[in-house]
């Protein structure tokens, strides 16, 4: 084995991330070793830990990084001046979109969170928590407008869509007939029918 060059560096925590999220899908967070991760991608125990202080980081991060891309791509469609249906539809679609691309690292993360120190237990569900409340901030405009129905909690609505988005990794399959669009269509579809105002 070789240490990384200058050159590298920058594919060194994506390969780790990559292994270790294989690693831990075949024989769990708990019984995967540092040594088979940084084996498996190629690179030193010193490598690894230049990027990540532990199998913890590795873990925290596999699920990090796909809750920043979803909150850099509400964001994005939230500040927009398109129509509030528009903008609800966009970010539910994507985040189901975004969650079918990244099924394998949300499942590996849902099955082993517990197993990360408390610390990064609490920084995740923070993390989660502000992406909860940026999405029920577009529900709460409708609902304050007219546009959606008031009837129904925010929270309660942004819980019952995010559990069935948690829910994709048990019976999503890509060899289905349906595309990770159109599953995110359909659910954006739902969620708008369950917020339209009773007649």
């Amino acid at each position: 084995m070789t240490e990384v060059t200058a050159g590298e560096q920058d594919s060194v925590p994506r390969r780790l991330l990559s292994h270790a999220t294989k690693l831990f899908a075949k024989k769990g967070f708990d019984r995967t070793s540092v040594q088979e991760i940084v084996e498996a991608a190629g690179v030193t125990k010193g490598a690894m830990y230049h990027y990540f202080d532990s199998k913890d980081d590795l873990l925290y991060e596999i699920y990090a990084r796909v809750l920043r891309e979803q909150t850099d791509q509400l964001e994005k469609v939230a500040v927009t001046e398109a129509p509030l249906r528009e903008r609800l539809t966009s970010a539910a679609s994507d985040v189901v979109v975004s969650t079918i691309a990244n099924l394998d690292d949300n499942t590996i993360f849902m099955q082993s969170m517990h197993q990360l120190s408390a610390e990064k237990r609490k920084a995740v569900r923070a993390e989660r928590r502000k992406y909860h409340e940026r999405f029920r901030s577009l529900i709460e405009e409708g609902q304050e407008s007219g546009e959606f129905r008031a009837d129904k909690p925010a929270d309660v609505v942004v819980d019952f869509f995010f559990g069935s988005v948690h829910h994709l990794g048990s019976w999503y399959r890509r060899t289905g007939t349906l595309s990770a669009r159109q599953v995110g269509d359909h659910y954006a579809d739902l969620l708008l029918d369950a917020l339209r105002p009773p007649a």
